[in-house]
């Protein structure tokens, strides 16, 4: 699919096409982290199949700038445009029937300039997932580092940019070292599995500069506090590992004292990789919420229908 500025994106659809007049009656929309896939949804999209198979579309897709999707020109990096190629991924791909939203890290911020752009959605929404994410503040984490992480957290992109531009993907595969310390160090907690790593690893490799400063640039512009009233009727999840350094504890119980049905969530020694290291908790979140959107709507099903008399 093509963006409304001409991006590439890498789309992956799960279950019946709205094309040919198969409308499942929920859709799950999973958006990834920055620097990261669509494969940050890898387990939750392998476990919902199994559940359900084709009963409800599954819709993944990588960001502009990420993994197999096209590279964005740094200027147009900006969680409002992920919002506006979600909202038309979403017309395109599920345009009737419920949604259950999810979004980890920047996929969260992404549901919050949703809500600025396209109310339209949210009312169609049944349930969300906000995943290790934030409403704004940004500039307060000191990724566990209280004197010394402000600094550390403006350069690691500048870093790791650098690394893109002087060093081939196939060089800095053979020799991880600085990608291998952010992710081992910052974004995950205990247990830490190699296999998990090394997929956050390989995708931090994957990402272009321009990917890496303007996303991370824009965030700390982040701060959509009052886009969270539009889900006051949704029933939300907000799930956090205690041990998150990106966007801490503090920024969860904050997003969730600002959503109305929310549920907040804390996962011990997690850290900011929750779709991977406790990824059954993230699907039992899921599940739980798809399971109220097909109870809904079955009791509209079952509903005798009316007529407005005028």
């Amino acid at each position: 699919m093509k963006t409304f500025d001409g991006l590439q994106l890498h789309v992956r659809v799960h279950g019946p096409d709205p094309t040919a007049g198969q409308a499942p009656p929920v859709t799950v929309v999973l958006a990834h982290c920055w620097t990261a896939d669509s494969e940050d949804w890898h387990y939750q999209v392998t476990d919902l199949l199994s559940r359900y198979g084709h009963d409800i579309r599954i819709l993944t897709w990588d960001h502009r700038g990420h993994g197999r999707s096209g590279p964005a020109p740094e200027p147009s990096c900006t969680v409002a445009n992920l919002a506006r190629d979600m909202g038309d991924l979403i017309d395109l791909h599920a345009p009737r029937g419920s949604l259950v939203l999810a979004g980890h890290s920047i996929g969260g911020m992404t549901l919050m300039a949703l809500a600025e752009q396209r109310p339209d959605i949210v009312a169609r929404t049944a349930g969300a997932v906000f995943v290790s994410t934030s409403s704004g503040d940004l500039g307060t984490v000191t990724l566990g580092l209280p004197e010394l992480g402000p600094r550390v957290k403006a350069k690691l992109p500048e870093v790791l940019a650098l690394r893109a531009k002087a060093l081939s993907r196939r060089t800095r595969r053979r020799t991880p070292s600085i990608e291998r310390l952010v992710v081992n160090r910052f974004l995950f907690g205990e247990p830490l599995r190699p296999r998990d790593a090394g997929l956050v690893v390989d995708q931090l490799i994957n990402c272009p500069p321009a990917t890496m400063r303007g996303f991370y640039n824009d965030m700390q512009l982040h701060s959509r506090i009052p886009a969270l009233a539009a889900y006051d009727r949704v029933p939300t999840r907000v799930l956090v590992g205690d041990r998150d350094l990106l966007t801490p504890l503090p920024h969860a119980r904050t997003l969730a004292a600002n959503l109305r049905r929310s549920r907040l969530v804390v996962a011990p020694g997690a850290g900011h990789m929750l779709t991977l290291e406790r990824h059954e908790l993230v699907t039992e979140h899921l599940v739980d919420l798809v399971e109220g959107a097909l109870a809904e709507q079955g009791r509209d099903a079952q509903s005798p229908e009316t007529t407005e008399s005028r």
